[in-house]
């Protein structure tokens, strides 16, 4: 790609002043693999053109992480060391702007026992559980961006040379970023606002219960708490910095009722868990809670998923995202979540998102009297298809038809 450098330049300033918001005097963290080094430098440099007062860079590397899960044992894998947690913990105390650069293999642990990985992703889960609740409640501003690798992008494009493949996927990501346009920053204040919009309508609903059914044989209804509000776009800190978690994003969200999911939800797409595929699945939920599942890959993932705990067996997320729209019409599996859900109306297994007025002020015995969920996991899967139709049904009974033939009828 001819114009890369430049295009990369244009990336980083948009992530930095649309993804994490970055204000002047802040401090601004970024995880990154080693392969991904000349972006990371380059969020830097925006970042401190930004205003940063000073910039910090968490180093990983899948290749490595791989090559321990393949020599040592799963008591050594879990033993989190203090000084990795401390990391996180500071992101937290400094209120630091985060940044998460995406690039993964996402079969990465494929061939390794099930276990090996789930233990990895739990023991994670603990030891960063401070930084993982900051960061869904909104008490620090982040961002997740992706950054092809080889491997990843010929898993996309496998009938291309690595340089091809390579090159398809950041025109892919480019286009999904709105960065293919003279002003993506102007691209997307307009997008944020017509999620927002939705959001707003959703919202004023407060709806009870919502209905879902397609030709999948996803035949399903969840409830909403009382109180409940839609997400997405555009979030705001609990300081009042609006800022952007995931980009992209197609998506508005909300917190279900834990104990109210009844009926049968099939998977429209794969998901890849913990470096590994779990393909043509489902779940049977009866009061809230997985009863019965199935999948023809990946079973011993998504079985280990489910027993991490208690609160995995139940629902944190109902997310909307219209059949016919920018992703989805790219018509590209891309092997990774912040896309693939993107294309798709999704649930998430697992921990929620406090999306009720006035959880900044609750506790978290509070907000599991309301309904919400808890878990170590926040797993997303998708169910969206060109034929789901979702129905809302209000506390009188008055229906609202919210999705007719996979977009929205709102």
């Amino acid at each position: 790609m001819e114009n890369l450098n430049e295009m990369l330049k244009k990336y980083a300033e948009l992530v930095i002043k649309v993804g994490v918001n970055l204000q002047d005097k802040e401090e601004l963290v970024i995880n990154a693999d080693v392969e991904t080094a000349v972006f990371a430098r380059m969020l830097a440099e925006a970042g401190y053109r930004g205003g940063a007062k000073c910039v910090d860079i968490l180093w990983r590397d899948q290749l490595f992480k791989r090559m321990r899960a393949e020599n040592e044992e799963i008591a050594t894998l879990t033993d989190i060391p203090d000084w990795l947690i401390k990391s996180r913990d500071h992101i937290v105390d400094r209120k630091a702007a985060y940044i998460a650069i995406v690039s993964d293999d996402p079969e990465i642990f494929k061939g390794i026992a099930a276990e090996k990985p789930a233990a990895i992703s739990k023991a994670n889960s603990i030891a960063f559980k401070r930084f993982y609740d900051a960061s869904m409640s909104n008490e620090i501003r982040w961002c997740l961006v992706a950054y092809p690798n080889t491997v990843w992008a010929k898993k996309i494009s496998p009938n291309l040379t690595e340089k091809e493949a390579v090159d398809k996927l950041w025109e892919l990501i480019f286009k999904t970023m709105r960065l293919d346009v003279s002003d993506s920053v102007k691209a997307w204040k307009k997008h944020q606002a017509r999620l927002n919009k939705i959001c707003d309508i959703l919202t004023k609903k407060q709806f009870k219960t919502l209905r879902y059914k397609n030709s999948l044989g996803t035949d399903f209804s969840i409830g909403l708490p009382q109180g409940y509000f839609f997400s997405g776009g555009l979030e705001k800190s609990r300081g009042g910095v609006e800022f952007s978690a995931n980009m992209p994003t197609e998506e508005v969200f909300t917190a279900p009722d834990r104990k109210t999911a009844n009926g049968k939800v099939v998977a429209s797409m794969p998901l890849f868990h913990n470096g590994n595929r779990i393909d043509k699945f489902g779940f049977t939920f009866e009061n809230g809670k997985v009863v019965d599942f199935f999948a023809e890959t990946g079973y011993d993932v998504l079985k280990a998923l489910l027993d991490t705990d208690e609160g995995a067996k139940y629902l944190g997320e109902v997310a909307l995202v219209q059949y016919d729209s920018p992703i989805q019409n790219l018509k590209t599996l891309f092997y990774n979540t912040l896309f693939d859900e993107n294309a798709s109306c999704h649930f998430a297994l697992g921990k929620a998102y406090p999306c009720i007025e006035g959880s900044e002020k609750m506790t978290e015995a509070e907000l599991a009297e309301l309904g919400l969920n808890d878990s170590l996991e926040h797993v997303d899967f998708m169910v969206g298809t060109e034929d789901l139709s979702i129905i809302g049904i209000d506390a009188e009974g008055e229906k609202t038809v919210i999705f007719k033939d996979g977009n929205f009828a709102i």
